[in-house]
């Protein structure tokens, strides 16, 4: 047992310091970097979809996706004109911080304003590790359930940002949304809630907004 828990820690500390370069990196760059963690089907890319045509014609964005297998993902964004790179993990279930930092070595992006990393469906692995990005944004639909963020509370409590998904179907499941506002809040006083449909475009204005307010506050701080 000892090994195992020094094996991963060791892993962990790897990942802190390619995260570390990472975070230099964007920083230089003034580009604000988003790492967005959901089980599968939550809405991820569809939500990335209605984000790149809110913000595209005002902001430089850019895509890095990761998935165990297939480039479906990436080929969505670059289908709208951004540039985007998948990363296959072979059945990994998460990102981690020195597959970021080869993407970036590798890729060549043109210079952007706003990162995004989708990371491998999963609400538990994903959440410890560090890729370099500025906040981590949890997703929830509401076709998965209202027990959710007392079930997986580590990444409620770390997201700074909670997106609430498909909520055009709250007519049609069984979902409290405020009873998961209160586990939220429960979880991270200080996190951000929207509720949000790619559908009608319910909540996309404000999710918009809060990237763009995040980008210029991270500027202004390092101005």
């Amino acid at each position: 047992m000892a090994e195992v828990v020094d094996i991963r820690a060791r892993v962990l500390a790897a990942n802190e310091q390619a995260a570390a370069k990472l975070r230099d990196q964007f920083r230089a760059g003034a580009a604000l970097v988003l790492n967005l963690i959901s089980s599968p089907g939550s809405g991820k890319t569809t939500l990335l979809e209605a984000t790149v045509r809110a913000l595209g014609g005002r902001l430089r964005l850019a895509g890095i996706e990761g998935d165990i297998a297939t480039e479906r993902d990436a080929d969505r964004l670059r289908a709208l004109g951004i540039p985007a790179v998948q990363i296959l993990t072979g059945g990994a279930c998460h990102l981690d911080a020195r597959q970021v930092r080869k993407v970036m070595d590798e890729a060549h992006f043109p210079a952007f304003d706003v990162l995004f990393i989708e990371n491998v469906g999963n609400l538990i692995c994903p959440t410890s590790y560090d890729l370099g990005e500025d906040f981590k944004v949890a997703l929830l639909s509401v076709a998965e359930g209202d027990d959710k963020p007392f079930k997986y509370p580590a990444i409620f409590a770390r997201a700074a940002v909670t997106v609430i998904t498909k909520a055009d179907l709250l007519p049609h499941v069984t979902f409290d949304l405020d009873a998961v506002r209160g586990q939220v809040a429960a979880l991270n006083p200080g996190g951000r809630l929207l509720v949000t449909s790619a559908k009608t475009g319910e909540g996309i204005a404000t999710w918009c907004a809060l990237i763009e307010e995040r980008l210029a506050t991270k500027r202004e701080a390092e101005a």
